[in-house]
């Protein structure tokens, strides 16, 4: 059975400064005491009252810069989360551990890893991250700062290898796209932070952000990948200038014949769609050729 995860609560603390005071006022007191009545038995019993209440006084002063937190424990007892900046007192028997409570960055290593497809890419993140509950964050776990370190290189490594870096078989047109690293930043970085959130759970972290900053296939197949993207670019283009080339084609032939004037039959219009196709998708100037004569012997 799972031993039940420590819950952060508040600590009870003072105003230091009232402590200061009371300490100062003590001080003087025993001093008077004293100086009034030497002997002794005055500094028998002057003497371990003011050490005392300097001690209770003095020794339970801490202070707190904003969002710092300082975790209250009695012989090794759990007493208490205070939060509220400034000069504070609490019983001078507890131990504080002072937490910072302010965002941290974290830039991850390029971790090289395969994707969904198998294909080795390089990947990096960059999380920004805060203690949420102090109480897990010293308690529940080793070292906080080293199990966010090791935790967002595992979250990292698993979103590479559940998503492919591209949709490499995606057809020119398609109606469900796929969630792919690179082209679906804002899914692939929700899911990013979603599981660290569950990761950094036990440690009571907060997960304020979490980017990725590097996304490159591997070097050892970079150059043939970069090689088929420029492929499928000129293909897409050449599909698409085609696709306007027939549409033109298309407009050019209704409105000769709605105009009357030329009369084409299927062998003209053959070779008029032919030549503007010619012209349309030609990535040279087109050359034209006047024919002076007929296209029949």
């Amino acid at each position: 059975m799972d031993r039940p995860s420590t819950q952060e609560r508040a600590a009870r603390s003072a105003n230091g400064f009232i402590y200061v005071v009371i300490g100062l006022a003590l001080a003087l007191v025993a001093a008077g005491v004293i100086a009034q009545r030497p002997g002794p038995l005055a500094v028998a019993f002057g003497v371990p009252i003011l050490f005392l209440g300097e001690f209770w006084c003095f020794g339970g002063l801490y202070m707190l810069q904003p969002n710092q937190a300082a975790l209250l424990t009695l012989f090794g007892s759990y007493r208490g989360t205070d939060r509220t900046p400034g000069l504070r007192w609490s019983n001078a028997f507890y131990t504080k551990h002072k937490l910072s409570m302010r965002a941290h960055n974290f830039n991850s290593e390029k971790l090289k890893v395969n994707d969904l497809r198998g294909n080795p890419i390089e990947i990096a993140a960059a999380i920004v991250w805060r203690v949420r509950d102090t109480a897990r964050a010293r308690f529940d776990v080793e070292d906080f700062e080293a199990y966010v370190l090791t935790q967002a290189e595992a979250a990292v490594r698993h979103l590479a290898s559940s998503y492919a870096y591209d949709n490499l078989d995606e057809p020119l047109v398609h109606s469900a796209r796929e969630i792919t690293l690179r082209a679906s930043t804002d899914e692939v970085g929700h899911a990013l932070r979603e599981e660290l959130s569950v990761r950094f759970a036990l440690a009571g972290i907060e997960v304020v952000d979490a980017k990725l900053t590097h996304l490159a296939y591997a070097p050892e197949i970079a150059g043939t990948m970069l090689r088929r993207q420029q492929a499928e670019a000129v293909i897409a283009a050449r599909t698409k200038i085609v696709h306007g080339a027939v549409g033109m084609v298309e407009l050019a032939l209704n409105g000769l014949t709605e105009r009357g004037l030329v009369s084409l039959d299927d062998e003209r219009k053959a070779a008029m769609v032919s030549n503007l196709l010619v012209v349309l998708c030609s990535d040279h100037d087109a050359t034209p050729i006047v024919n002076a004569g007929t296209l029949y012997v």
